[in-house]
């Protein structure tokens, strides 16, 4: 994570259902280095399950969770494994 534990990337989602935004979370995640940051932001009300399940499975950290005026935002630590 970034020292002062900003995002090192950002990501839109928003407008995409269900698997979209999984999908493309994790193939982000999986072009950033082992500790990098990536936050989304997603209007699909199946994300706020979605998104953490694909960070368990994956091996990597939900940072932050957080409901937005649109959506949900997620902030994520790329996990270390670097085949994830």
């Amino acid at each position: 994570m970034t020292q002062d534990g900003q995002a090192t990337d950002h990501y839109d989602l928003r407008g995409l259902k269900c698997p979209l935004p999984a999908l493309k979370t994790e193939k982000r995640l999986a072009q950033l280095p082992p500790g990098a940051v990536l936050a989304i932001e997603t209007s699909d009300p199946l994300a706020v399950i979605d998104i953490p399940h694909l960070c368990n499975e994956k091996g990597h950290r939900l940072v932050a969770s957080e409901k937005t005026e649109i959506g949900h935002r997620f902030v994520i630590e790329r996990g270390k494994n670097p085949n994830t």
